[in-house]
Formats: C-alpha cells, sequence, structure tokens
C-alpha cells in the first residue's frame, strides 16, 4: 500500500504538488493521468526518491521492491535471454552463490530456488520478449544486435519478469507497436503485485486498472473504475460542484441584500449583524477553470477525385532490389479510412513510403491520379526536426507568401501561443512538436493523410481532438497506430501486413486481438532450455546438404555481422555526442550537422540489420540442409 500525505514539491519555477494527499489500495493497478507537464513523471521520481519533496511523506511498506522501466538497455554482449533472467536479482546472486558455495550451505540456496520457482525462469522470460514481439532466434542474440527501439522493449521485460511490488510504468507503449500494446494490456490485468501506469491510451486505462489517479492543480484525487468511469464521475463532480456554487451564490445574494436594506435600522441591526457573519461562514466558490485543448486543422481537399485515388497490380516494393512487399493488389478511394495492421519489420512503413510517393514500385502497376496530393506524418520527422529551429521560422518557410501576423494566427490555431512561437524545437514539448508537424503535412488540404503513429507524445484530451478533426475530414486516411481506441473510432476497414504482403484483414479489432494473443502463446510455448546459470549452448549444426555452399554463406554472414557491430557502433556514437545539452548552445551548427549524421547512420544501421537478417536465415537453412 502507497501512501502520500501533505506531498508538497517545487521546482523549475513552479509548484508540482501541493499538500497532496492520497491512498492507494493494496496490489491496486493505477493509472496516472493528468495533462502534459503536470507532474506525473515528477511524481515518479519521488515516489523513486530521485527527488526529495519539500514537504510531506511517501509512505511505501518496508522491504517493499520499487521498479521502473530503465530508459534503455545498454548493447552488452549478453543474450536477450540472460539479460532479462538477470533482473530477477535474487535468482541471479543465488546461481552466482552456487558456483562458489561450501557443500554445506548448498541445501539452503538449492531449497531458495525451488521455493522461488527458478527452474521455470527461462520459460516465464521467453514469454514475455515473444509478447513484445522478439522472435525464439532472438533469444540467444546478443543485445548489441538490437537498436534502441528495441531495447527499450527489453528494459520493460525486465521491469515485467522481476514483478517488484510496485511496478512503475511510465508510457509503456509509446515504444511497443500494436500487437505489444495488445499484449501489455493482457499482461497488466493479470499483474500480481500493484503497478502504477502513466498512459495516454484509452483502451490500456479501461481494461488493465481497477483506479484512475488524477494529477490537477497540484492535488491527486483518486477514482475508482477505468478512464471512462473517471470522466463519467469527473463529469458529475463537476455538475455537483457547478450546481452546489449556484446555490452558494444566491445565498449569499439574499443574505447581501438583507444587510444592504436593514443595516442602518436600529431595529434590524442584529438581525443584519447576524447575516454578516452568516456570509462570512459561507465557504468560497472558486470557479475550476479546464484548460482549452486547442484542436487539430486539417482542411479536407477542395475538389473530389474521380475514384480510385490508387490502385496496385501485383506490385513489389523493397530496397537495393530486394523487395519487402509482394503481390500488393489494393484499391483505395476517397472515401476510406484504412487502418494499418501488423508487426514491427511486417512493411507497414514500406508500403507507407510506397503509396506517399517515397519508393517506386519495382514491379507490378500502380496507378495514381495525377492530381493527388498527400500529407505524410511519420515518427522520424519529429527527430530530425533541427533542435535550433523555431515554430515560426518553420511556417516562415512553409508559406513564404504569407504576412508574419497571419503566420502567427496560423501557430496560435495549432495550439502554439505567442511565447512557444519564437521558442527552440529542443524546447519544445513531445506533444507541442507533433501537433506542429501534423498541422502542417494537413496545411495543403492534401487528399490522403497518411499518419503513422501521430498519437505518440499527445495526452488523452489532444488524441480525442485529433479523432474529432479526423471524423471531420473528408478525403481518404491510412492510420498506422498503437491506439486502439483511436484506431476502432477512425478505421473503417482494417489492412493487415504479413507474411511479405499487405491485405485486407477479415475482422474487427476484437478478432485481430485474439489473433494476437492466441499467437503469442503459441509462439511462447516452445520456451529456450537454460542451464543453470547460463543458456544452454545450441545443438551441433546438422550436416549440410551442400557443404560447398555453406562457406560463402558464412562468411557472407561474418561480413554483415561486422558491418552491424560498425553501424551500430557509429549511432551510438553520434547518440553520446547528442545527449551533451551544452552542445546546442556552445555549437549550434555542430548540433544541427551531428543530427543529420545521426538520420543517415540510422539509415545505414536499418539496412545493416536486415542484410544481417537476411544471411542470418539463410546460413541457417543451408547449415540444416534445407
Amino acid at each position: 500500500m502507497l501512501q502520500i500525505k501533505d506531498l508538497t514539491f517545487d521546482a523549475w519555477g513552479r509548484r508540482f504538488f501541493d499538500s497532496a494527499t492520497v491512498t492507494l489500495p493494496q496490489n491496486a493497478k493505477v493509472g496516472l493521468v493528468g495533462r502534459n507537464g503536470i507532474g506525473k513523471s515528477t511524481l515518479f521520481k519521488l515516489i523513486m526518491g530521485e527527488l526529495t519533496p519539500g514537504g510531506g511523506d511517501i509512505g511505501i511498506p518496508r522491504n517493499a521492491r520499487v521498479g521502473q522501466v530503465a530508459q534503455e538497455h545498454p548493447a552488452t554482449p549478453v543474450t536477450l535471454l540472460d539479460t532479462v533472467l538477470e533482473a530477477d536479482l535474487e535468482r541471479h546472486d543465488l546461481l552466482t552463490r552456487l558456483e562458489t558455495a561450501d557443500p554445506e550451505d548448498m541445501g539452503e540456496i538449492w531449497a531458495r530456488l525451488i521455493e522461488i520457482d527458478a527452474d521455470s525462469a527461462p520459460a516465464r522470460a521467453a514469454e514475455i520478449l515473444i509478447g513484445l514481439s522478439f522472435s525464439q532466434e532472438d533469444l540467444a542474440r546478443p543485445m548489441s544486435h538490437f537498436s534502441g527501439g528495441w531495447r527499450m522493449r527489453v528494459a520493460l521485460a525486465a521491469a515485467l519478469f522481476s514483478e517488484p511490488d510496485f511496478l512503475l510504468l511510465d508510457e509503456p507503449t509509446n515504444y511497443l507497436d500494436m500487437e505489444g500494446a495488445l499484449w501489455l494490456e493482457a499482461r497488466l490485468q493479470k499483474y500480481p503485485y500493484s503497478a502504477i501506469i502513466i498512459s495516454h491510451d484509452r483502451e490500456l486505462l479501461n481494461n488493465s486498472v481497477d483506479y484512475i489517479l488524477h494529477v490537477r492543480e497540484g492535488k491527486l484525487d483518486l477514482y475508482t473504475g477505468g478512464y471512462d468511469d473517471f470522466e463519467r464521475l469527473r463529469g458529475e463532480k463537476a455538475r455537483l460542484a457547478a450546481a452546489t456554487r449556484v446555490k452558494i451564490e444566491a445565498q449569499r445574494a439574499h443574505m447581501q441584500s438583507f444587510v444592504d436594506r436593514f443595516r442602518a435600522k436600529a431595529s434590524k441591526a442584529a438581525q443584519a449583524q447576524s447575516r454578516l457573519k452568516m456570509l462570512a461562514k459561507l465557504p468560497p466558490t472558486s470557479v475550476s477553470i479546464e484548460e482549452r485543448v486547442a484542436p487539430f486543422t486539417l482542411p479536407s481537399p477542395p475538389r473530389p477525385l474521380a475514384p480510385p485515388l490508387i490502385r496496385l497490380e501485383d506490385v513489389s516494393v523493397g530496397y537495393d532490389g530486394k523487395a519487402i512487399l509482394k503481390k500488393l493488389n489494393l484499391r483505395l478511394d476517397l472515401d476510406d479510412r484504412i487502418g494499418l495492421l501488423g508487426v514491427n519489420g511486417a512493411g507497414k512503413s514500406t508500403f507507407a513510403k510506397l503509396i506517399a510517393g517515397a519508393l517506386e514500385p519495382m514491379a507490378g502497376h500502380m496507378h495514381r491520379d495525377r492530381r493527388l496530393q498527400v500529407g505524410w506524418f511519420h515518427q522520424h520527422q519529429i527527430e530530425a526536426l533541427d533542435p535550433t529551429d523555431t515554430p515560426l521560422e518553420i511556417v516562415r518557410r512553409s508559406l513564404p507568401e504569407s504576412s508574419e501576423s497571419a503566420r502567427r494566427s496560423k501557430l496560435a490555431q495549432w495550439g502554439l501561443g505567442f511565447d512557444k512561437q519564437e521558442t527552440t524545437v529542443a524546447n519544445l514539448s513531445g506533444g507541442e512538436r507533433a501537433r506542429l508537424l501534423l498541422n502542417l503535412v494537413a496545411m495543403t488540404a492534401p487528399h490522403l493523410l497518411i499518419l503513422d503513429e501521430p498519437t505518440n507524445h499527445l495526452d488523452i484530451d489532444s488524441r480525442r481532438a485529433l479523432l474529432d478533426a479526423l471524423n471531420d475530414y473528408s478525403g481518404a486516411v491510412i492510420l498506422i497506430t498503437h491506439d486502439r481506441s483511436l484506431m476502432e473510432l477512425v478505421a473503417d476497414r482494417l489492412w493487415l501486413a504479413m507474411d511479405g504482403g499487405v491485405k485486407p484483414f477479415d475482422g474487427d479489432m476484437d478478432d485481430y486481438a485474439k489473433l494476437v494473443l492466441g499467437r503469442a502463446r503459441e509462439a511462447a510455448k516452445t520456451p529456450p532450455k537454460e542451464k543453470p546459470a547460463e543458456v544452454a549452448a545450441p545443438p551441433p549444426p546438422k550436416p549440410a546438404a551442400n557443404p560447398g555452399q555453406v562457406g560463402p554463406l558464412k562468411r557472407k554472414l561474418e561480413a554483415a555481422e561486422a558491418t552491424l557491430a560498425r553501424c551500430t557502433s557509429e549511432v551510438a556514437e553520434i547518440d553520446h555526442a547528442l545527449s551533451d545539452t551544452a552542445i546546442y548552445l556552445r555549437d549550434a551548427a555542430r548540433a544541427t550537422e551531428l543530427a543529420a549524421k545521426r538520420e543517415k547512420a540510422q539509415a545505414r544501421l536499418d539496412k545493416a540489420e536486415a542484410e544481417w537478417m537476411a544471411a542470418a536465415e539463410a546460413y541457417d537453412a543451408a547449415s540444416a540442409g534445407v
């Protein structure tokens, strides 16, 4: 049970918490909500002891373990499975002690290992990793082979596997695909201890938590139920407060009128004084001011185009002569709202590039109306923004013919007030940057909007504003998102990227959730074997069917591994340089140069990963005699 009493905390020139008090029930799953920047992550740091309160107490039971997700697991030579297994510190310590323990101590160590079910740990760790979209083959690969986004998943897997008494998760679905988010939702429902989750994912908050903890105006208010229950109860609370306020103000006006009329009359002076005392005792009727959420501006195309906008006939598309998607036979019309599903690496982004015109077909025929305008939003745009740029400078380049006042007015409509318009991108929040780019890509009233994870940095109210704008927009939409609620309310058709193709999915999101969870259960049925202290060595390879073919493939694999290691190291070096915040002030030109260099290095890393995976599969197949 977590108790917060009279918590006060000031930092960075503002007050985050002002005598905030709340008690969380034992083993409760709690969704922590509130506007961006209100102090949710700050509360986590206070609970973890990384920040010191200015007043009040945060009470956690003695010996309770508090765990959270590390920012990113380092790129070590340790295998994926071992990395997660090491998160269980007690098991890891017992196995380490077992190697050098005296015979008389071994019985006690083995008894404790049996008590904590250490033998099943590899299977449990594998189940979590596979649920987060890793393959069985991935489990024996070193951490250094995975990109930063995948290492974030490993950090989440380690936190879930260690099962602390208090699990703190800060936006855990931001680095997951739809499949990982669906699995996590189901996993949290069964989590045996307390968990506090910062999330803007409505479905996760409706299906996986028992309580909502709302941060507002420095206070903490606890509501029973999921997010829909919270909204209903909060609305009822607001209506009750408004009715009470009206009643008190009417009472106040009536008493004041009596005092004003009879204060000067000797015969009524006592009654007037009595009314004055009653007036002083009436409770204050402060008005709760709701923060306004700026709408998104997604202008509809002025003239519809004749159908179809796009028609694909046996189209293949990929990179450097290698097809990622093949035999695409699809049609897109102006009124289509397509939800694109599929695991990471299935080709969703490749398909988006094809439709946006950033990739040409390698084979087949693609009919595309020559007047078609496409607005394409993807996460790499946010990463590629010049940190020294400002929203006003960006809009100046986008609207060179407009007046300065028109540009500022446009930014204000997008939710970027005067104080934000000349703020550097480095000092804008993720939500503000996402707002800027989403409105920019839609500014020309395109016939088609392609939105690749548009909600990652948006709070729930901003997501609702985006939903309203999309429902008012009359053009076509292709949506890629892990936000199940947005997918269900926007998409009227689902396409699934799988097995090297994209095809219509016959079912709704509930059917897809069943498919994803069933596939994860099947994949986890064959867990890897493990020795007490380390993963068992793989069995010796079978004699190859063609020994002359294996040698060249092995050399090709070794070359691909070397290239991958070099590209991984290059990206890590640039990230290390960019992590120094002083560079943006000391040498802005160098920071811009590094950001551009990082984007190119990431592209080389993505290509190297694809080539390494292809080489590994070819070598494994040849070695096995396939």
